[in-house]
């Protein structure tokens, strides 16, 4: 077996690890060995020469490359997220107050509360205004 190809091995199995736990931790893995295992084609190096250039890869992509993914991954998810409903009118299924309630946007269900504590009940079919979201609650007013 060739050497590069014990690199396309490992960063498969990173890929397979981070399918099943998506940490972005092992996709520095399998960074680490494709680029180790194009360098082991071109440059003739030994096998510990190329463990020591996988590690020094692998740490360069854990310090650089994940917290750029991450913050690039979350600023778009939470963008679209609020971007997408915050604004919208949608119909109240259940009564809103404080500590329960329903809505429905684009026929799926959604927990919302009432944005102001000291605002009424609102009753289920009237319409209601999107304010804000705290994870996939809603908090909504009356239109």
């Amino acid at each position: 077996m060739e050497i590069w190809m014990l690199f396309i091995i490992i960063s498969l199995i990173a890929i397979v690890i981070e399918i099943f736990v998506p940490t972005m931790f092992c996709i520095n893995f399998a960074f680490a060995g494709i680029l180790t295992a194009i360098i082991s084609i071109f440059v003739p190096f030994g096998l510990a020469k190329l463990f020591i250039v996988f590690s020094v890869l692998s740490l360069l992509s854990i310090l650089f490359i994940k917290p750029l993914l991450v913050t690039t991954l979350k600023k778009e998810s939470d963008a679209d997220f609020k971007e997408q409903y915050i604004g919208k009118v949608v119909k109240a299924i259940e009564n809103i107050t404080t500590s329960s309630g329903a809505v429905t946007i684009y026929e799926e269900r959604w927990e919302a509360r009432l944005n102001d504590d000291g605002t009424e009940e609102i009753p289920a079919g009237q319409d209601v205004k999107i304010v804000r979201n705290d994870s996939t609650v809603f908090y909504v007013e009356k239109v």
